[in-house]
Formats: C-alpha cells, structure tokens, sequence
C-alpha cells in the first residue's frame, strides 16, 4: 500500500516560524514533525508527498528515500484544500492507499490499528478517530457499530467526542468522488465533503475505529512545546544518548535523559536537567542551566550563566551570557545580546495570548515565552513580554522592552 502525506499548506498558525519553511519542517526533539510521521509508515511500499509551499526544503532534507522507501513528490501548484490534495496523486497510487495531514505527531501504533480495522472490513474510507475533551473544536463523527453516520466540522452541539484524526484509508473510488464535491464557505474543497458524500450514498461505504496512540495535532506555536515534551518523554519514540565524540568538563552535571550530539562541548559548571536534547556541535557554556524539555538544534552557542527552560532553539542560534530563554521557540540563525529576557509569565499569572492570523488568541497556558522567526537579533539587555512574536531578520535595538509583535519590516 501507498501512503500520501499533504504538507504543501503554508501553515499560517505557526507564523513566524513557517515564514521560512513549511509547517511539517518544524522541529521536534531534534527531528522535523515530518519524519516523525515517517516513522510510522515502514510498511509501506511508497512514500508521495503533496507538496507546495517552500517546497524545496522537504525535498533537500528527505531526497529520494526514506528508510529504504522511494519518495515521489507531487506539487499542489494552487493550495485549493485537503480533497484537491488528495486528487493530485489520482494516477500515482494503485488500490487502497493512506492520506495523513502533515502537521500530525502520531505513534505507529494509530496507523497499524487504522490499517488492520480496514483490512478486516474493507469499506471505501476508513477514518482514524480520536477521543477528545472539547469536542466543538474538532471535525466530529458520529459512529454506529464502526460505521460513520456523519462527520461535523466543530459542531455547536457535538453528537459524540470522537474527532477526525487526519489519517484515512481510501480506495481509488475517492478520485470520483472528489469531482462531486463543492467549495466550502473556506473556499477550499474539503476532504470530508467528499467523505460525506460516501456517507449519504450508502452507510456501510465509511468505516471509523478509534485506533488509540499517540496523536496530535500541531496547528499553533504552543502545540509545537507539547509535541517536543512528549517526544523527549517517551523513550520508545527517541533513544536519547551522549555521542562518543562529545565533550563534557570536569564540575559539568548532566541528570536525567539527556542527548548530546557529535562534536558539543560541555563546559564546567553547566548543570542539564533532562529530558534535553543537544544537537551536534554546540557549546554550552559555563555555569548555564538547561532546564527540562529543552530542545537545540546543531552548532548553538549557549553563553556563560544563560538559563534555558522548556525551549527549542534551532541550529546556529546565538544566546548571549546572562540571558533567560522560557518556554519559547527560537529560529534559526537568531542572536540573543547579552543579558535578552525572554519573560514567559504575566504578574497576573493569567492565560498569555499570541497574535495568530492577525488576531489575539489564548494559548491555554499560564507559561509561554516569545517566538522568533529565523535570523532575528537583540541588542544587550532586551526584555520581551510573554506571548510576543517576532518576525525574521528583525533587529531589536538595546535595552528595548518588546510589547508588542514586531514584524520584519519593523526594523
């Protein structure tokens, strides 16, 4: 069987971070969201990525193959929804074949469980399901002896709480399908508009199976600090270890599951608290604090007396000495001045909203930092509110107290 993965959305949510690379090219625990996903597909006979936005990063990162599985990109040319995704690859699959978003962290365990149910009642669709909390903010099915009677993008009165996980099996039927579907009031053709017309031509054509592991759904910068908490704890995902070839000084402490990559020097005094993970040649200077959950990419530079909790900080970053990184999410290439603040809690010890898609939104956490787009400078003694974006290559003059968003126009 084929699996198809939709990652040619530009990812708006996670701005500015997808400013300069697709929303699956995130990383997470040191790998991007997409190879994760990947993962979980090594049973499969083919790989095709529906492709689009800033493309050419997933193809340089990924190549031809993966894990012994060919690769083939198709190009979405006009990002027109999920049903006009999957109508791209009409032609490249053969049989029965596995759609998943790309914007997904999910476990094999959710994609056996979804491909073993299809196999043993063979229906057109098949959806993975998921139980959730707040129904009304998730396409919601409504289910019948494993048969889908309806699906309901967040409906006001939910009929269950069992969500639409994102990751389907289809037959090739869905090709016709999709012709019959119509814009949506998004003005996009919707893969469950084409679900639901299965639905009303006959109940028995969708199947649905809640398939338990893990699932979630990265759509905002805040879900990117979960997905990367739940990966470093999960030592059946990663194998966190200290290369042969890193350094560690004499007085430095390491505690807990910690990953140091080729070629990182730890210098003495540091004290990291795991799970952590340290990509390949990094230096983490003296009598620094690297709290849990935090994530740096390859050659990052950690300054002397720099405190870092709950981060991800991407490769060839820059945090000058005496600066505090909490619960943030750092691009590539940025440079903290010495002494940068990055503040994560409100003196009201209230819920910190960002700005996503030109409006507020509450993070539902009482802890957030800020979020820097790739290339981003601070002079000395920068201080940056909670919930604060910036946007790439802007530049941060010294002693400023940032409050609001700053874009990179906004030099």
């Amino acid at each position: 069987m084929d699996a198809v993965i939709l990652a040619a959305g530009e990812g708006i949510g996670l701005s500015p971070l997808t400013s300069t690379r697709p929303k699956p090219m995130l990383p997470i625990a040191g790998s991007p969201m997409l190879e994760w996903n990947l993962e979980t597909l090594k049973n499969f006979d083919k790989i095709i990525f529906v492709v689009g936005y800033k493309s050419e990063k997933i193809k340089e990162y990924f190549g031809d193959e993966f894990n012994n599985i060919k690769i083939e990109y198709i190009e979405q040319k006009e990002q027109l929804g999920t049903a006009h995704a999957v109508s791209v690859v009409f032609g490249h699959v053969k049989g029965d074949f596995l759609v998943m978003n790309g914007d997904l962290l999910i476990s094999s365990k959710l994609v056996d469980n979804l491909l073993k149910n299809h196999q043993n009642h063979n229906p057109s669709a098949s959806l993975s399901l998921i139980k959730v909390d707040d129904p009304t903010q998730f396409g919601i099915v409504e289910l019948k002896y494993d048969k889908v009677m309806s699906i309901e993008e967040k409906p006001r009165y939910p009929r269950s709480n069992l969500a639409n996980a994102g990751v389907y099996i289809f037959s090739e039927e869905i090709f016709d399908v999709i012709e019959k579907v119509e814009k949506s009031t998004r003005a996009e053709y919707e893969i469950t508009d084409a679900i639901d017309i299965l639905i009303n031509k006959d109940k028995n054509m969708v199947h649905g199976f809640e398939c338990g592991g893990l699932w979630m759904d990265v759509g905002r910068p805040w879900d990117l600090l979960d997905a990367n908490e739940i990966v470093l704890k999960d030592r059946d995902l990663i194998k966190l270890k200290i290369h042969d070839e890193a350094e560690i000084e004499p007085y430095a402490v390491i505690k807990g599951n910690v990953h140091i990559g080729k070629g990182t020097v730890i210098r003495s005094g540091a004290y990291i608290e795991g799970p952590c993970y340290i990509g390949e040649n990094c230096n983490i200077g003296p009598n620094c604090y690297m709290r849990p959950c935090t994530t740096l990419g390859n050659k990052v530079h950690i300054g002397n007396a720099v405190e870092i909790k709950n981060s991800i900080i991407m490769s060839n970053t820059n945090v000058g000495h005496l600066s505090y990184v909490g619960d943030s999410i750092i691009g590539e290439g940025c440079n903290f001045g010495a002494g940068t603040k990055a503040a994560n809690l409100r003196f009201d010890k209230g819920d910190i909203r960002v700005r996503v898609k030109n409006k507020f939104e509450k993070s539902g956490r009482r802890k957030f930092g800020t979020i820097f787009g790739d290339g981003v400078s601070t002079g000395i003694n920068v201080s940056i509110m909670p919930g604060i974006s910036i946007y790439p290559k802007a530049l941060v003059d010294a002693g400023t107290v940032v409050r609001n968003t700053i874009f990179s126009e906004d030099l």
